[in-house]
């Protein structure tokens, strides 16, 4: 069967990966795609067999381009820059790449709630500012000894679990909530399980986020859960930026309640104007948020090798499915 795999972004500079996972068995499209597949001709996607995608979002509007479209591989975990209802009209199987980049992503968790609570960020905005600190402690409710403090996890994946297990090596007491594990899942990690969000936010020293960005948790933390959360906690976001509402998280922020925040991931990336009140602060280096915020460009993935494995994994995904037709990574359309 031969297959035409488009890769509508470039990303890599060949095609050697892809020929070796396939077999020389598929032809392999290369877009120059930055944002849309709106910049692709006609052409290029009424070929296409499978669609690999890294950051282009996949809408109903490409898909009703790509009239053998019969699988759609978002590069990466999260796949709601898929259209699933879209692809599952026309029978189009959509997959992801879940275990690509855990180590990443989860390392990066603990070291954005290492780095607030251990104060590195506290230290390093304020000794660098026009007017720098005292060369002195400065004691601020951020910094805390790990040992005393429960790191929470909301949803216990891939990521969340090798997470887990670094902030519980750490020191942490760790707790989670995935109602999507079986019965039994804590015994075979060492953490401990709550049935409900509420009561997950109202231990979580450190609330860590890694859960899909689906109907259900687009905005599931908002004002009225991070109010749940200790005083003092510190909230970090590696999942999807949807799922933390971020002008509440500014609200406590500035009320106290929340010490710190850090965020891999926001709602819209990039930020546009006008910008959240949280990143405008951030950006101005306003005093509330000084050593209390981190926020990187969602890059948590990141490391030469997760971009050898995304783009090993995602080949090996479709000759699984459209060659072997094997289930590998499907989502299913139901999922939500």
């Amino acid at each position: 069967m031969a297959l035409t795999v488009l890769e509508p972004e470039g990303l890599y500079p060949d095609t050697s990966v892809e020929d070796a996972v396939l077999k020389g068995g598929a032809r392999i499209l290369r877009g120059n795609a930055k944002s849309s597949m709106s910049e692709l001709p006609d052409a290029m996607l009424a070929e296409a067999d499978a669609i690999m995608t890294l950051r282009c979002p996949v809408r109903a509007e490409d898909i009703a381009r790509a009239p053998k479209l019969k699988l759609v591989v978002r590069m990466g975990v999260g796949y709601d820059r898929v259209d699933r209802e879209a692809c599952a009209a026309r029978g189009i199987t959509v997959c992801n790449t879940p275990d690509y980049g855990t180590m990443e992503v989860a390392e990066f968790a603990v070291l954005l709630a290492m780095s607030l609570r251990r104060g590195l960020t506290l230290y390093h905005d304020t000794q660098r500012g026009s007017s720098p600190a005292p060369w002195a402690v400065m004691r601020h409710p951020v910094v805390r000894r790990q040992e005393v403090q429960t790191f929470g996890l909301l949803g216990c994946g891939r990521i969340g679990t090798a997470a887990g297990l670094r902030a519980k090596a750490l020191g942490y007491r760790v707790v989670f909530h995935d109602p999507f594990q079986p019965n039994g899942w804590e015994r075979a990690l060492g953490f401990e399980r709550v049935r409900t969000l509420d009561e997950l936010l109202a231990q979580s020293d450190v609330l860590s986020i890694h859960a899909p960005l689906t109907r259900a948790t687009r905005g599931l933390v908002g004002e009225r859960e991070l109010r749940l959360l200790p005083k003092n906690a510190v909230v970090v976001n590696t999942a999807r930026g949807p799922i933390l509402d971020l002008d509440a998280l500014a609200k406590l922020l500035k009320e106290g309640h929340i010490a710190g925040a850090g965020l891999d991931v926001i709602p819209v990336e990039p930020p546009v104007e006008p910008l959240p009140e949280l990143l405008r602060a951030y950006r101005a280096r306003e005093d509330w948020v000084l050593g209390r915020v981190i926020v990187t460009p969602h890059i948590a993935f990141h490391s030469p090798e997760a971009w050898e494995d995304i783009r090993r994994l995602s080949v090996e995904t479709v000759r699984d499915v459209l060659l072997e037709g094997k289930r590998s990574n499907v989502i299913p359309p139901e999922s939500e």
